[in-house]
């Protein structure tokens, strides 16, 4: 399996999410613990979130997995919820806190900000604060059944037909197809090379198709969303940019009153941590100060 990111690496394991690959690096100290949730596409992986590993691992004790079905995590063949999600998230910040005896600064990139809500409204205790980069979930109300999702097996079976469902991912990542999405989450062509790179090499290892078919799906969007986001009462940092696919926030407007969420905008695409490093870093450093 390929590593995401440079530093330690060991396995967590549970019954439903299976082995999940986790990334250590930093100085021990009195500063929180920070663990880094990245997003999930047809080629996800903890990559996404190296800007704020290389500028934090200096200064402080940063983890980061790879959610199952993802990077170097187990790719097994079955259906992907945001319950699994939730758990591998769940199950690593149990390890992380159990490494430092500290709650923990929780970061989540686009979709993966809805399984590290659900997390943080799960168990609020292992937590100190919540930062979301360009969160899903805020483009209108989702008010369904606790637990729901926005999937639908009609379309899950058509995508796992045999007859064309490994030709369907083979093509979804072919690098021109890679590059064509990069270059909508950025809506820019100045896309970041490493990170096109790395993806080109994860989506071909065995069982990559997997989870992203179940993305495909709906099967990885709550359903409930809403109520989730707004239940949350620690700290709250919204960052997002205003180019691309991602830039309908106007459900924002529902929590960005509420006085434990803060929002910053960036002029860029989805991944801000990539084309503003440094201005986004002064954000996330002094979100997380505030928290103290």
């Amino acid at each position: 399996m390929i590593a995401s990111l440079p530093g330690e690496t060991f396995a967590v394991e549970s019954p439903s999410t299976g082995r999940v690959q986790l990334y250590a690096a930093g100085p021990a100290g009195d500063a929180a613990p920070v663990l880094l949730v990245h997003s999930v596409n047809a080629a996800g992986s903890a990559y996404e979130m190296k800007p704020i590993w290389d500028a934090l691992t200096p200064e402080r004790q940063v983890f980061a997995l790879d959610l199952p079905g993802f990077g170097a995590s187990d790719r097994r063949d079955l259906l992907y919820t945001p319950r699994m999600m939730t758990d591998a998230v769940l199950r690593v910040s149990d390890e992380v806190f159990a490494r430092t005896n500290r709650p923990i600064d929780l970061v989540g990139l686009s979709l993966g900000c809805e399984f590290v809500a659900r997390a943080v409204l799960e168990r609020p205790a292992l937590f100190r604060s919540l930062s979301l980069i360009s969160p899903t979930g805020f483009m209108k109300r989702r008010d369904g059944p606790d637990g729901s999702t926005r999937g639908s097996p009609a379309v899950y079976s058509v995508l796992r037909w045999s007859f064309w469902e490994k030709g369907l991912y083979d093509n979804l990542t072919r690098p021109g197809v890679i590059r064509y999405f990069l270059e909508r989450t950025w809506g820019s062509k100045n896309i970041d090379e490493g990170l096109l790179a790395h993806d080109m090499l994860i989506t071909k290892e065995p069982g990559a198709r997997f989870a992203p078919l179940s993305f495909l799906g709906g099967h990885l969007f709550s359903g409930d969303i809403s109520r989730v986001y707004e239940g949350l009462t620690l700290p709250v940092w919204v960052a997002h940019g205003v180019r691309g696919d991602f830039t309908n926030y106007s459900g924002l407007r529902v929590v960005k009153e509420k006085p434990n969420w803060s929002v910053s905008v960036f002029q860029t695409g989805a991944l801000p941590q990539f084309e503003m490093p440094e201005p986004f870093m002064t954000g996330l450093r002094a979100f997380l100060a505030a928290s103290n």
